[in-house]
């Protein structure tokens, strides 16, 4: 029972502390100062080609 307890006492002190770490790091990751330009670029995709849809076939099932 004590390797259980081991693991136990593992999982809640420092697999929490590495998750938080590991979350807060993609948060600053993603709001860095140097990103803004991409993430504009990403949030565009749709209106790319707003002047010239995608063709559509009445027959043929969208996949």
């Amino acid at each position: 029972m004590e390797h259980y307890s081991f693991l136990r006492e593992l999982a809640d002190s420092w697999a929490l502390l590495g998750m938080f770490a590991f979350f807060t790091a993609i948060v600053i990751w993603a709001l860095r100062p140097g990103s803004t330009t991409v993430h504009d670029d990403i949030a565009n995709i749709p209106f790319r080609h707003d002047d010239r849809p995608a063709p559509f076939s009445a027959d043929k099932p969208a996949e």
